[in-house]
């Protein structure tokens, strides 16, 4: 399984592990739902059980994705700032993704 993510991604991502209420979690990227073709993607910290894998992304960053779920491969996290700020997850290796 792989996973992409941004630079302006990892620098939010890097603060929020960096707090100590955060320490020893990693970034989850779970699918929501899936509805007509589209997937829906959500975003939080978590610890890894034995349902994951732990992808190492090039910016240094684990993020745990469920090993069955094959929408999952290929994720890329953006964070963007404008029109709203927040992150964007899609899987440009599948169609119709979203947040």
């Amino acid at each position: 399984m792989n996973c992409k993510i941004t630079r302006s991604a990892a620098k939010v991502l890097e603060k929020e592990l960096a707090l100590e209420e955060n320490k020893g979690l990693k970034v989850r990227v779970k699918v929501e739902f899936t509805h007509n073709g589209l997937v829906q993607y959500a975003l939080g910290l978590d610890e890894q059980d034995e349902n994951d894998v732990v992808v190492m992304t090039d910016k240094g960053i684990e993020v745990l994705l469920e090993k069955n779920d094959d929408t999952l491969d290929g994720v890329k996290i953006d964070y963007l700032y404008v029109p709203n700020e927040g992150f964007f997850i899609t899987n440009p290796s599948k169609t119709g993704s979203r947040v």
